[in-house]
């Protein structure tokens, strides 16, 4: 039963409150209407397309700049950025990242958004990844948007930084990693 266009828009705009990185095709799959009709409500509500809102939330949460590489070699897009904390990418998954013969994405392309993210996070001009526990959950495919979320889990007096990177497609895990990361300064 389709919703009239008052209540959809209401709930459309709180949806994407409650899930800022929602795509037009999952929306309109979830409120069972065209693309093309999201898009027109989201024109009405003011409300902008996925990149310009993950340009938003970036902007708005991130007050510091990345500082172990220079942001352009991050796989996926940095969002949120706490340095010797945590932070969060986003990698969609095209036809560059996956095998051609079944549109799974290739593992080093998850590893890489995985382990620039863990370099990400560190506070220093210099960070290199010393160990890299890893461990794929499931296959991820064409279309799909992987987000990585780092979490800062020790800093010791060895110059040596624990990252616990975890993987997700839409709240279940893809990938999960312990990457022990070397920086050049003692904290």
């Amino acid at each position: 039963m389709r919703l009239p266009k008052k209540i959809r828009q209401e709930r459309l705009k709180a949806k994407i409150e409650e899930t800022p990185f929602i795509t037009d095709e999952a929306l309109a799959e979830h409120f069972t209407v065209s693309i093309q009709t999201i898009r027109l409500d989201r024109m009405e509500l003011s409300i902008p397309e996925l990149r310009e809102r993950i340009k938003s939330v970036a902007t708005d949460q991130w007050n510091e700049t990345v500082k172990a590489l220079p942001i352009d070699e991050v796989i996926g897009e940095i969002i949120d950025l706490e340095l010797d904390k945590r932070a969060i990418s986003i990698l969609d998954i095209t036809q560059d990242h996956v095998f051609s013969r079944n549109a799974i994405a290739r593992g080093h392309h998850l590893f890489a958004q995985a382990n620039s993210l863990a370099v990400a996070v560190i506070d220093d001009e210099l960070a290199l990844t010393a160990k890299a526990d890893i461990q794929f959950s499931r296959q991820v495919k064409q279309g799909e948007r992987v987000i990585a979320k780092a979490q800062v889990e020790s800093i010791d007096r060895h110059r040596r930084t624990l990252v616990k990177v975890d993987s997700y497609v839409d709240n279940e895990l893809v990938f999960s990693g312990h990457f022990t990361m070397f920086r050049s300064t003692d904290k």
